[in-house]
């Protein structure tokens, strides 16, 4: 049955791509009308869920279970500026001539039909349905049981709105049930890209069974590093904000490494912002000591994440220990220096070996809409196809067409071949 209906997807989302970029912008404006007008109804189904379900999850996840005004509007916010953008799909990325009249383009096209697995976030899966009409792919979309009432609530809105304005809505498909993520797992000739969202756990359960292509991260342990040359004020500022602005997001700073010339002087002021915040710190020996805190962190714990009000801290005595810490220790996911020293911060984010590298700023803007790619499918900390936070570019292919006018190979070949030009057309 699933087979099935993934067979159609794939050929009813073929056809899609073939829609005009304008149709498509056309479509994500009346998502976002959609939404807009239906946002009571959405938050009382998705009050149904949280009802039912946020007692039994763990904070950080019943968190990202509840709906608000706010999250709703930024969805909307995105899919407006989805549908402004250039239209990514069959725009040139190359052309080369490489003879008289044979000319080669490389043009961007859509991956196909992903699939997205998610736990929880039922916001996910109207930036997941934006980025899929823009650039042109067919979507599955497996959300968790936890967020059943938003998820039918929210595709159906999105498939009625589709439908009055007399536009496709077959391009996507939402699926339930426990056992249906293994079985679309061996649907490699169906489904072209697997991409899941949720704990640690989940995203190696994906990794580990898929016989599909997987993008993403399994954990997001962040750090940012106090360089001794950091303006202190500024320093204590980016740290509260990566920790307390949204603590159970994967870009949430979990580690903060202190240059040990300035350890003494800083983590006091450190410490007190973070307690008025209401931050538990712990911390390597050194910074128990200074502190007159019990916590402390063992060698096997730097790679936690704990996605909670709770910043782990360690002193290093060099530029050179911090980036080997979070090389060592770190998920390659976002990592930050905090320094007024320009070359300190050019070593620096060389040689952190993570998506996103930052200098002087929370690693909370480690995010695809604040990126200004319109929306975001996930973060990839791979270094294959995409990595960072991944929006329309790591949804998107490309393949070769060549264009030429009766030129046969022969011509090319032997004693008196000709020699091809391949000159790069600007």
């Amino acid at each position: 049955m699933l087979r099935k209906s993934l067979q159609n997807l794939q050929e009813h989302s073929r056809k899609a791509r073939l829609l005009s970029g304008e149709t498509r912008s056309q479509m994500l404006r009346a998502l976002a009308d959609a939404i807009t007008t239906h946002t009571p109804y959405l938050l009382a189904e998705n009050a149904k869920d949280c009802e039912e379900h946020a007692s039994l999850l763990p904070p950080s996840l019943a968190q990202r279970l509840t709906l608000t005004e706010e999250k709703i509007e930024t969805l909307v916010a995105g899919l407006r500026d989805l549908a402004a953008k250039p239209d990514p799909v069959g725009r040139e990325l190359a052309r080369t001539e490489l003879d008289e009249g044979l000319v080669l383009e490389k043009v961007s096209i859509p991956l196909g039909v992903f699939c997205v697995i998610f736990e929880s976030r039922p916001d996910v899966l109207y930036q997941v349905l934006g980025l899929a009409l823009r650039t042109g792919n067919g979507v599955v979309l497996k959300g968790g049981r936890e967020a059943t009432h938003s998820n039918r609530a929210m595709c159906g809105v999105v498939q009625e709105a589709l439908r009055q304005a007399g536009y496709p809505c077959d391009w996507f498909l939402l699926i339930e049930g426990r056992d249906s993520v293994d079985e679309i797992l061996r649907y490699d000739d169906l489904i072209d890209l697997v991409i899941p969202r949720g704990s640690n756990e989940f995203v190696r359960y994906i990794q580990e069974r898929s016989r599909i292509p997987v993008l993403g991260h399994a954990a997001g342990v962040c750090h940012l590093y106090v360089h001794s040359s950091a303006d202190i004020a500024k320093a204590i500022q980016i740290i509260v904000d990566a920790k307390t602005q949204y603590p159970a997001a994967c870009n949430s700073v979990e580690t903060v490494l202190v240059d040990a010339s300035i350890a003494a002087t800083f983590l006091p002021l450190l410490h007190q912002a973070l307690l008025k915040a209401g931050v538990r710190s712990r911390g390597c020996r050194e910074t128990c000591d200074l502190l007159r805190i019990s916590d402390t962190v063992k060698d096997t714990e730097w790679s936690l994440e704990y996605s909670d009000l709770i910043l782990a801290i360690k002193v290093v005595s060099s530029l050179g220990e911090a980036i080997d810490h979070i090389n060592r220790f770190g998920s390659r996911h976002t990592d930050g220096i905090l320094a007024q020293d320009h070359a300190v911060c050019e070593h620096f984010t060389s040689a952190v070996d993570s998506a996103s590298v930052f200098a002087n700023c929370s690693t909370r803007f480690a995010d695809g809409y604040r990126f200004g790619l319109g929306a975001e499918i996930g973060i990839g900390t791979g270094k294959i196809h995409a990595r960072g936070p991944v929006g329309m570019e790591g949804l998107l292919t490309y393949k070769y067409i060549l264009r030429g006018d009766g030129h046969v190979v022969a011509t090319y070949a032997g004693e008196s071949a000709r020699r091809l030009l391949v000159r790069p057309i600007p």
